[in-house]
């Protein structure tokens, strides 16, 4: 058995290239910032970042580049895919990208928009969401025991 999956939570680093193949399919390209954080042998703080290229086709590829935006947050599921060709120098060029199958758009850069019901709620209030029909959502005030958790 095989398995080509890639997920990836990050910052775009550009806004969305949107072009067109001869197909007149569109194309959008665009690149995810990851990073991590961890201490090093010494115990000092290190901080690395990993930037990922992702290109999404068709109707999600439109949708990237009508919505996305750089500094915005991003959850792409996709497959890992490595493309080669000879540049004009005569040397062979590789790129790896995420081809993106499914994309879910996080808080835009610099939003002022609500924090999620959970981080919102305040001490002894039940967060409410909002249903999709636009009915509020209300959740049991007390505390939730870990050990009344059947798994």
């Amino acid at each position: 058995m095989y398995l080509n999956k890639a997920f990836i939570i990050g910052n775009l680093t550009r806004d969305p290239e949107i072009k067109a193949l001869p197909s007149g399919t569109k194309v959008a390209s665009f690149s995810l910032a990851t990073n991590r954080v961890y201490k090093d042998k010494d115990g000092v703080r290190q901080e690395n970042v990993d930037y990922h290229n992702i290109v999404a086709f068709a109707r999600l590829g439109e949708l990237c580049g009508q919505y996305l935006k750089k500094g915005a947050q991003a959850f792409v599921e996709g497959r890992m895919q490595t493309r080669s060709w000879d540049a004009p120098d005569g040397s062979k060029k590789y790129r790896t990208e995420v081809i993106a199958d499914n994309v879910q758009f996080g808080t835009r850069a610099g939003s002022t928009g609500a924090a999620p019901a959970a981080a919102s709620a305040g001490k002894g209030e039940a967060p409410k969401a909002e249903a999709a029909g636009g009915e509020a959502i209300e959740y049991p005030q007390e505390e939730i025991n870990p050990d009344d958790i059947p798994f």
